[in-house]
């Protein structure tokens, strides 16, 4: 099964840290849109990953930094201004029921806890205390490097994957497709399906790569020509349609 869960690892766990939580509790992603919600107790939340307006009973709040709202407050995490992903953790970490150990969702093949709709009520685990991290610092997304290991199938090709692509409107947490120079095949015969790791960068019929992500398939029939970093992929996680990525060999 793939790892599914945050695509944005450090926002989340940044999110997590500053309201006083572990790493791996469990946290909202909100994508472009945004989300709002109404929240039953008093708790603690911050809102990290795609900076973004953040609002408080219609009132201006912080994005980045620990905030704590009173009982009945409703929060509206604005649309993303820059980048994809925004993370919301509560102290005391999303309480839903694991499947499998996980309190993640691949929406690929729908294993784990139901995907949050409108309605949902998710609930909280006790307040933990709250440390005083320092602030996130927002970033720009516009044009990113990942660099990748070559392999393991890099030789069926006659070019090499280097240089800048843009991101395709099609991409989502399954993988994070590219437009650019098509590689080329040096060898036209077929691959058996092989094993899918995160980060893997698969090159389909057309010669233009795919970068896959946490809801990545277990296996696919294109040759992989190399895996990004892992201190890379969470870059993935915030790149927009018409953004520029350099492929860096490593």
């Amino acid at each position: 099964m793939p790892l599914a869960g945050a695509l944005d690892s450090a926002s989340a766990r940044l999110a997590n840290r500053l309201v006083g939580n572990e790493d791996g509790d469990a946290l909202l992603e909100a994508t472009l849109g945004g989300t709002t919600f109404d929240v039953g107790d008093a708790l603690t939340f911050a809102v990290t990953g795609a900076p973004c307006d953040v609002l408080v009973n219609g009132n201006a709040a912080a994005w980045g930094e620990a905030v704590t709202v009173p009982a009945g407050a409703r929060i509206v995490v604005g649309p993303a201004t820059t980048g994809v992903r925004a993370y919301v953790a509560v102290s005391g970490g999303i309480q839903v029921e694991p499947v499998l150990g996980s309190r993640s969702t691949d929406t690929l093949a729908f294993v784990g806890p139901p995907v949050v709709t409108a309605g949902t009520v998710l609930p909280v685990g006790p307040a933990r205390d709250i440390p005083g991290e320092a602030a996130a610092i927002p970033r720009s997304y516009d044009h990113v490097e990942l660099r990748y290991h070559v392999g393991p199938r890099a030789d069926w090709f006659s070019t090499r994957l280097e240089g800048t692509y843009e991101v395709t409107p099609d991409s989502n947490r399954v993988g994070l497709r590219l437009k650019g120079a098509p590689l080329r095949r040096s060898r036209d015969d077929e691959l058996p399906s092989e094993g899918i790791v995160l980060g893997a960068i698969q090159v389909p019929a057309n010669g233009q790569p795919l970068v896959f992500l946490n809801d990545h398939p277990t296996t696919g029939g294109y040759p992989v020509v190399g895996v990004v970093r892992r201190e890379d992929l969470h870059l993935c996680a915030q790149l927009r349609p018409g953004n520029r990525v350099t492929l860096r060999p490593r």
